[in-house]
C-alpha cells in the first residue's frame, strides 16, 4: 500500500495532529522533558480547558501518558514527536530563507540534505548592494580568519579566492577542494597555474574532481559555513548572494554536503595538470 492509500485510510489521526497547534506544541515540549499541565499551559499560552481534550486524545492514540502528575511521551509518541519535529524544522528552514531558495537552483543539493535544510535556519543571507559592493566577499574572507581547516566545493573559478585558499595552504592549514572537470581545465592555465604548481608540494592541499555537474558553491570551516548557488533563471553562479552561518548544526550540514561530493570524486595528482608542458 503506498502513502496516498495509507493517508486515505488513516487521514483522521494524521490530521488530528498536523492540524492542531496544541498537539504539536505538546509533542515538541515532551521531546525534551516531561511536563505538568501547568507547564504545558505556560508553553502553549492556553487554558487547561483547551489543553485537556488534546491531552486525552493523545493518550487515546497511545502517544503520551501520565506519570506522577506529569505527562511524558510513550515510545510510539517519541517516534511521532521526532517526525513532527523534523517536519517543523524543514518547513521552518524553507520559510526562513524562502527568498533565497526561490531565486536559486537547488538541483545541486541532494535530497537527504534538502530534508535537513532546517539546520540552516540560523543562517544569514548576505547580498552585495550599491552601498556595499563587496558584502559577500568581505564576509567570506572574515570566516577564513583563524580557521583550522577549509573544505570547499567550487563550480566557478575566481583568481582572488584561489589566491586566498593558496595562502592558507602555504601556512599549513589543511585545504580540500572539490571541483568539476571544467574548473580543472582552468586551473591548468594562468592565473591559476603558478599557484597550482607551487601547491603540489604541500600535502595539506588536496583537490578532488567530480564528473558531475556541480551546481553549488560551498566553503565550510571548523566554525563557519558559506553557501552559494546558481541563479534559477539564467543558470549563472550568483556570486552576489550567500548564506553564512556559525551555527554548529549548519557547519555539520555543510560538512555532510562536502562529504557527499568528495565521496563521489577522484583525488587529483596536481602535477598531472602540467605533464604535457
Amino acid at each position: 500500500m503506498d502513502s496516498l492509500e495509507i493517508y486515505e485510510h488513516h487521514q483522521k489521526p494524521i490530521q488530528s495532529i498536523y492540524t492542531s497547534r496544541l498537539k504539536i506544541q505538546i509533542l515538541l515540549t515532551l521531546i525534551h522533558k516531561n511536563a505538568s499541565l501547568g507547564m504545558l499551559r505556560e508553553v502553549t499560552g492556553s487554558t487547561s480547558q483547551a489543553l485537556i481534550p488534546k491531552i486525552r486524545n493523545l493518550e487515546k492514540q497511545n502517544l503520551i501518558e501520565a506519570l506522577d502528575y506529569e505527562y511524558r511521551l510513550t515510545p510510539l509518541g517519541r517516534a511521532v514527536a521526532m517526525n513532527v519535529e523534523g517536519f517543523v524544522q524543514l518547513i521552518g528552514g524553507i520559510d526562513q530563507h524562502s527568498t533565497f531558495w526561490a531565486a536559486h537552483d537547488l538541483s545541486g543539493l541532494p535530497v537527504s540534505l534538502l530534508c535537513s535544510i532546517g539546520d540552516l535556519y540560523n543562517s544569514k543571507s548576505k547580498q552585495d548592494s550599491t552601498t556595499d559592493l563587496f558584502s559577500v566577499l568581505s564576509n567570506y574572507l572574515e570566516i577564513l580568519k583563524d580557521t583550522a581547516y577549509i573544505h570547499a566545493l567550487s563550480s566557478v573559478a575566481s583568481p582572488s579566492l584561489a589566491q586566498v585558499l593558496a595562502e592558507k595552504a602555504t601556512v599549513g592549514i589543511p585545504v580540500e577542494l572539490v571541483v568539476n572537470e571544467q574548473i580543472i581545465e582552468l586551473l591548468a592555465q594562468e592565473p591559476y597555474a603558478s599557484n597550482m604548481k607551487a601547491l603540489a608540494a604541500f600535502p595539506n592541499f588536496v583537490v578532488w574532481v567530480t564528473s558531475e555537474k556541480l551546481q553549488v558553491g560551498l566553503t565550510v570551516t571548523d566554525k563557519y559555513l558559506s553557501l552559494g548557488l546558481f541563479k534559477k533563471d539564467d543558470q549563472l553562479y550568483d556570486s552576489s548572494t550567500d548564506l553564512f552561518s556559525h551555527d554548529p548544526r549548519a557547519v555539520i550540514w555543510g560538512e555532510n554536503l562536502f562529504r557527499y561530493y568528495k565521496e563521489r570524486s577522484t583525488k587529483l595528482d596536481i602535477l598531472t595538470l602540467f605533464q604535457k608542458e
